[in-house]
């Protein structure tokens, strides 16, 4: 009767330590965290982190974001941080060394790219235009084929781009 009890009792032990363990497994997340970094040729060293949304079917523009006229985190879930250890010109206009959360305000001729100073706030909830360390006109084009996910890149001459869809939004650091 012992062993009978005991063996019963090792197998619920066990059981459940499998029920705990897979409820414990963290699922991946829909937009997982990526980064990029660089070091261009001035020395500076750049990183761009941020979260990839999928498509999923959707469209950039008309089921998801970036929406016409609002702002936009640049990613998913956290706000998008850039960050440098040197000054910058970003398309010809100075960015000082530090950490921003990047926004953009799209409309249908170009693309506002928002270097803002709160660089760690969720989404673009707080966003405030306030806080805003450097505006400039980003490059916008239309991609020949389409990206899943979202996707920044970085060349060490400086050049940036974010794709999105058939979106591509570039800008240059320097």
């Amino acid at each position: 009767m012992k062993k009978t009890i005991l063996s019963f009792l090792f197998a619920f032990a066990s059981l459940s330590m499998l029920t705990l363990n897979a409820q414990t497994t963290p699922k991946p997340k829909p937009s997982p965290a990526a980064e990029v970094s660089a070091v261009l040729t001035n020395g500076a060293a750049l990183s761009i982190k941020y979260s990839q949304p999928s498509l999923k079917g959707r469209t950039p523009g008309k089921d998801i974001e970036p929406m016409m006229g609002k702002i936009w985190r640049a990613g998913a879930n956290d706000a998008t941080v850039f960050e440098t250890s040197k000054d910058l010109k970003v398309n010809g206009q100075l960015l000082p060394a530090g950490k921003y959360s990047i926004f953009t305000l799209q409309n249908e001729k170009a693309t506002t790219l928002i270097f803002n100073k709160t660089w760690k706030q969720w989404g673009a909830f707080q966003y405030k235009e306030a806080d805003d360390a450097l505006r400039i006109v980003a490059k916008q084009t239309v991609a020949a084929d389409s990206s899943e996910k979202l996707e920044y890149t970085i060349s060490n001459k400086g050049l940036v781009v974010l794709k999105w869809g058939t979106i591509n939004i570039e800008f240059t650091v320097e």
